[in-house]
């Protein structure tokens, strides 16, 4: 098995709509899976295999059906006795490099998460008297053969058919991605264990229970390869806007709202230099107006970011994107609580890493210690 010197053991399974363990001769000849998991432009895999045509005509790996285009492929890792599932994917694309040298012919395997099967058609579609949250729910559960279970967050604006009616004229995945993002929501799809995957539509999640610490600078406690972080002062903006009272047609400011990305997780957050205006708030209704400013405010990018890579037999377990995390070791500054956005999983015989991006409004701790 792929990195079976650090204990890790690679399970891979394969097919149509329900996959299934792949077989040792496909086992065999994986040289490295790269999966990465981003809240922003969603999950993707890589698998590289090394193929030989042996004393037929073409490659196994290709006759044996097995990595067909658009067949499922679930990756995941066991560490114990239980499977972490790091991608719930479909194969959109393969390319073969023959060489002259016999075995030395590769074949990569590239995909995305399940999501993409929602990308496929444009519709054009009207959702009368219909809230964002419902529309949503109801797209999603079209797709349940993929083992999506919704995880909706309500919205409270509803659409009267007589001011405004909600129209799809792009694919579900693009729709459902337009109606979080006018929220300030996000959309995205996450294996839960093999074969079941959360569609979470809703605020960016910083609720959960922080993982252990990223540490740096602490000796024998040190589990980082690498740590930076960068700060742009640039990155916050406020906004500005109005909209008009329908009775005394007089304009109304709308006051500086909150973002929905709660709790907050810097003791001193950059504060913005930059204002936008919000210019379509003006032909709006209260509700709406404050709907689309609290989305702005939360579309805000986040001041400070980290990148790193971590030492895998030290961590010990497997960073997930999408959730909190721990840094220690680095200073007051930029010790803390982190939002993980992005994480690369490189798995190889013997190896495997794991680079991440973070992500924080400010600077300073606000907590006096960190689990490790």
């Amino acid at each position: 098995m792929l990195a079976g010197l650090l204990g890790v053991r690679l399970l891979l399974l394969v097919g149509k709509t329900v996959p299934l363990p792949a077989s040792y001769e496909l086992m065999k000849a994986i040289t490295n899976v790269e999966v990465t998991n981003d809240d922003q432009s969603g999950d993707g895999f890589q698998i590289t295999f090394s193929i030989a045509k042996e004393k037929i005509p073409d490659y196994s790996l290709l006759l044996s059906g097995a990595l067909e285009p658009f067949n499922r492929v679930i990756i995941a890792i066991l560490l114990g006795a239980f499977p972490e599932v790091l991608m719930d994917g479909i194969i959109t694309h393969r390319q073969l490099i023959p060489s002259e040298d016999l075995g030395k012919s590769t074949l990569v395997v590239t995909g995305k998460d399940v999501s993409v099967m929602l990308d496929l058609k444009e519709k054009n579609e009207k959702y009368e008297n219909q809230p964002d949250f419902l529309i949503a729910m109801r797209l999603i559960v079209e797709y349940a053969q993929y083992g999506l279970i919704p995880q909706i967050t309500p919205t409270t604006d509803v659409p009267v058919m007589l001011q405004r009616i909600p129209r799809q004229q792009e694919t579900d995945l693009k729709f459902i991605r337009r109606l979080a993002d006018r929220n300030g929501f996000v959309f995205y799809i996450e294996p839960v264990t093999v074969g079941v995957n959360t569609a979470y539509w809703g605020p960016e999640n910083r609720l959960s229970f922080p993982q252990p610490a990223l540490s740096i600078n602490m000796g024998p406690s040190s589990n980082v390869n690498s740590l930076s972080f960068s700060q742009d002062n640039l990155a916050p903006v406020a906004t500005e806007g109005s909209f008009v009272e329908p009775f005394l047609k007089t304009s109304i400011p709308i006051p500086q709202l909150p973002s929905l990305r709660i709790p907050p997780l810097a003791l001193m957050p950059v504060q913005a230099k930059r204002t936008v205006l919000m210019r379509d708030t003006a032909n709006q209704n209260p509700a709406q107006a404050a709907v689309n400013t609290l989305a702005a405010a939360s579309r805000v990018p986040d001041a400070v970011t980290g990148q790193g890579e971590l030492d895998f037999l030290r961590y010990g377990r497997v960073l997930r994107a999408r959730k909190l995390v721990g840094v220690r070791g680095v200073g007051f500054s930029y010790d803390g609580i982190y939002y993980v956005h992005r994480v690369t999983h490189n798995i190889t015989p013997g190896s495997y890493k794991q680079r991440f991006t973070l992500s924080r409004e400010g600077t300073g701790s606000l907590l006096p210690a960190l689990p490790a």
